[in-house]
């Protein structure tokens, strides 16, 4: 079938600045310049995606815990929820209740968690925690353009992005909007199920011209607490056997631990804890520093 570059006048806004379409869009009334759209305005050394081929491998708990890790040793942090339709971030920084503020009227002042570590989410604008958002592509992406350039950032040294999942328009929308993305984080479970759709994450994020971090394996084993025996309950490996046969970095594996569940319903990520005796802890550790040294060199 052909494609044609006609109005859908059904599912058309008239807000062509905001539609993802304008730039190939022939209706007489749409302005836009033609091409991709301008980087947004923001003042940042290094853009961090993370996301998952499929819901439910603990992504936002991997950007949370990073975002923070980050912050912890000494870096200017951003940590974006662009999981617009299922914002969770805000519940695991125990900031739930929280709202976006603007002082000028201009610009909007993020919620701070630390002196260095900063978030907005779609959470803060919602009236309650379940108000839905229903919302089509073209305001999604005035969404994303407000949050990154609109938002009193500051000078940030990294900014982490928990995209939803899957590899649509917000994956799209920040791809484009972002300035100097260092690259994208996969994360995964290690059933092949999970392993599966993870490899269409990296295919896509490969397909943008971005650079894969790497892959990390979540929820890898767990640990009984009674008699100390390792149980394979998702499989074990399948993240790293994924990333090898890409050809892209395997940042680590994060045990599946009770504690990062609670640490996540608290609202206290579990890298606060500085348990050091914690294996959970020293692979979250270990995966930023890993992460660094893929970004850094």
């Amino acid at each position: 079938m052909a494609q044609t570059k006609e109005t859908d006048r059904e599912t058309c806004t008239d807000n062509c600045a905001g539609c993802p379409s304008a730039t190939a869009c022939d209706d007489s009334r749409n302005v836009q310049p033609k091409g991709l759209p301008p980087k947004a305005d923001i003042n940042v050394k290094h853009v961090i995606l993370v996301l998952s081929g499929k819901g439910g491998v603990g992504k936002s708990t991997v950007a949370a815990n990073l975002a923070y890790a980050l912050s912890s040793h000494g870096y200017n942090t951003g940590l974006i929820d662009l999981d617009i339709h299922g914002p969770n971030i805000p519940k695991m920084l125990g900031v739930e209740e929280a709202r976006l503020a603007s002082y000028d009227g201009k610009h909007i002042e993020p919620v701070r968690i630390t002196g260095n570590l900063a978030v907005v989410s779609m959470a803060f604008l919602l009236p309650q925690r379940a108000t839905p958002v229903i919302w089509r592509g073209p305001m999604k992406m005035t969404a994303i353009r407000q949050f990154l350039e609109d938002v009193s950032w500051g000078d940030l040294d990294f900014l982490v992005v928990d995209l939803p999942p899957g590899t649509g328009d917000e994956a799209l929308s920040i791809a484009q909007l972002a300035p100097n993305i260092a690259g994208a984080v996969v994360v995964t479970t290690p059933q092949d199920v999970a392993v599966m759709d993870s490899s269409r994450a990296v295919e896509f994020v490969r397909k943008l011209e971005i650079p894969v971090l790497g892959i990390v394996e979540n929820m890898s084993d767990f640990v009984c607490p009674h008699c100390g025996e390792e149980i394979d309950i998702f499989g074990r490996g399948g993240g790293k056997r994924e990333a090898e046969d890409l050809g892209v970095p395997f940042l680590g594996s994060i045990p599946l631990d009770p504690e990062m569940r609670r640490a996540a319903d608290d609202g206290r990520p579990f890298i606060i804890r500085r348990s050091k005796e914690s294996r959970t802890w020293k692979s979250i550790y270990n995966i930023m520093e890993a992460l660094i040294q893929e970004i850094e060199g």
